[in-house]
């Protein structure tokens, strides 16, 4: 299968497109240019199951006979079927405004959770997203009429203020009473057990999760040798540090944290994905629909 063209999906290239609409369109069509699998789990349309009536869903979906049984409204579900309410978590905070390279993360952030939503959209879902600090701080619920609405709050929202990532992933869950995909989007600045206990929470509630971890490339390798003062994104605290002194004992522990986010991500039964903000954005596109297609083969 011919590789989606790499020039296309360059995060130094995506940021000279200043339209949200029209980076996410070129991203995902130069992407799909050479991936033509559908998410679609087939073309029966044999009856698989009923499920609870939610408000927006199609009435021409309502089992009738099962609503004079029940007195209570029902859908009917196709094996066809895999349309899902994607809700795109976006962390905000500070320390996603780092950048060493072309774009920022939380640039890159951006671009991913545009393309990512357009692609969403392009299937079928119903696409929404919650940005977040501390709290929640923009919400677009969950609509096949809200991708515009949705890059819209993408192009005017800014990283800044403190990280509370699992207070925020909490309020997140609280969103919607639809069980679908959240896709959470962060440098995950957390503890891993907390982060998954978080995850944990999520998929009681019978959310699929997908997180992808977004790094730059100067927080792997702690770039410089001489004496350099370090500012704290969220909090403004500076910190006198010798990088080359500290380099290993550094990556060290940076490498433990990224060990135990996979353990503790993967144990919590969600999908993690690394993305180093200097590579192009098809590993994140393959990824996604690598997870919505195994999703879509055991419902």
């Amino acid at each position: 299968m011919p590789a989606a063209p790499a020039a296309f999906l360059e995060p130094a290239l995506l940021a000279r497109i200043s339209d949200l609409a029209l980076l996410a369109r070129t991203v995902v069509d130069g992407f799909m240019h050479g991936h033509h699998r559908s998410l679609r789990k087939g073309s029966s349309l044999d009856f698989a199951e009923h499920r609870s009536y939610q408000p927006g869903d199609d009435l021409r979906r309502i089992d009738w006979r099962l609503y004079g049984r029940t007195d209570r409204f029902y859908i009917k579900q196709y094996d066809a079927d895999t349309n899902a309410s994607v809700l795109f978590a976006l962390d905000q905070s500070g320390s996603m405004d780092f950048g060493s390279g072309a774009v920022t993360k939380f640039e890159y952030a951006r671009f991913l959770t545009a393309s990512l939503a357009w692609l969403s959209q392009q299937q079928g879902d119903r696409v929404g997203l919650a940005t977040f600090t501390g709290d929640l701080i923009d919400i677009v619920p969950p609509s096949v009429r809200h991708l515009q609405l949705m890059l819209h709050t993408l192009a005017r929202t800014k990283a800044k203020g403190g990280s509370q990532l699992v207070a925020a992933i909490e309020r997140v869950g609280m969103l919607t009473q639809r069980t679908g995909i959240v896709v959470l989007i962060t440098d995950c600045y957390e503890r891993p057990e907390a982060l998954g206990r978080a995850i944990d929470a999520l998929r009681t509630r019978g959310h699929d999760v997908i997180v992808f971890h977004i790094v730059d490339p100067a927080e792997l390798e702690l770039p410089g040798d001489l004496p350099a003062t370090f500012e704290d994104a969220e909090s403004g605290t500076l910190l006198p540090l010798k990088p080359g002194e500290l380099r290993t004992k550094y990556q060290a522990l940076l490498t433990a944290h990224h060990d135990a986010l996979t353990r503790r991500i993967a144990a919590a039964g969600a999908d993690y994905v690394r993305l180093d903000t200097s590579e192009p954005l098809d590993r994140a596109l393959h990824a996604y629909l690598d997870a919505r297609l195994s999703r879509s083969r055991v419902r």
